[in-house]
């Protein structure tokens, strides 16, 4: 078969977490800041593409969203196939064996401390030395979907951002978990792309693509604050991304499949 079995998976997640507490804290910051630079390369790449359609996004935003939604997974594709580290993702990986006990709480909250702020490192350098300084999205129309985007973001109540964090997070885990389930590199593609694109296109919350558009859009001159992004959105958007990955991902599919 060119699938591996939801068991097989759960296993295969399991020796991965293994592998990933053993690396070294130099190792874990290196790749977790080229995972959030990866995932700010597909944002770049979103908002250049639906943002340069106004015309089509005034008749029919709903074909903008797409496009946008389609052009972001190419950076969860870099993350998986190059190899990165990816504190979204990290929070499906490590449960099942928390879970039964094959490892601590510690090698989770060890793993995601250094993650995320690696990620959060490599997206404000792409935010502000590779987008910014550049003025790739300096100029209409791409300078008013950007201050879209982060607006957009901030202007939500607590609930609503956490709730958008669920979705996104237990999305791109099932992303991870259908790209583990593919044997060759067609079908990891074809895996990690539809519930990508799904949650982008849907308009959910991920707190590592997030340390992307909110920067950049300050950078850019935008009329948001760093305690505005912080608080409007970073904090519920990450705790929602660690109860949809966390629980709706690595417990459930560990409650299924391994719980004796």
């Amino acid at each position: 078969m060119s699938l591996y079995s939801p068991p097989e998976i759960i296993k295969i997640a399991g020796d991965a977490a293994i592998t990933k507490d053993k690396y070294s804290a130099k190792k874990i910051l290196t790749l977790s800041f080229m995972a959030g630079a990866y995932i700010s390369f597909g944002g770049l790449l979103s908002i250049l593409i639906a943002g340069g359609m106004p015309e089509i996004s005034a008749k029919n935003p709903g074909i903008t969203k797409f496009v946008f939604g389609a052009a972001f997974p190419v950076g969860l594709m870099m993350v998986v196939m190059a190899g990165a580290e990816l504190f979204t993702g990290n929070n499906a990986y490590f449960m099942p064996n928390v879970l039964s006990r094959k490892q601590t709480w510690k090698a989770p909250l060890r793993n995601w401390g250094l993650v995320y702020f690696g990620n959060f490192i490599g997206s404000v350098f792409v935010a502000y030395f590779l987008t910014h300084l550049t003025e790739v999205v300096s100029h209409e129309p791409w300078l008013d979907m950007v201050f879209k985007i982060a607006e957009d973001k901030t202007s939500n109540p607590f609930y609503k951002t956490f709730l958008k964090g669920i979705g996104a997070n237990w999305l791109v885990c099932l992303a991870l978990w259908m790209g583990m389930s593919a044997q060759h590199t067609t079908g990891k593609i074809m895996g990690i792309w539809w519930p990508v694109m799904a949650f982008v296109t849907m308009g959910f919350e991920h707190s590592i693509a997030n340390m992307f558009f909110i920067p950049l859009a300050i950078f850019q001159g935008a009329d948001i604050t760093w305690p505005s992004f912080v608080i409007d959105n970073l904090i519920p958007a990450t705790l929602g991304n660690i109860v949809g990955g966390a629980f709706f991902v690595g417990t459930l599919y560990w409650y299924a499949y391994e719980k004796k």
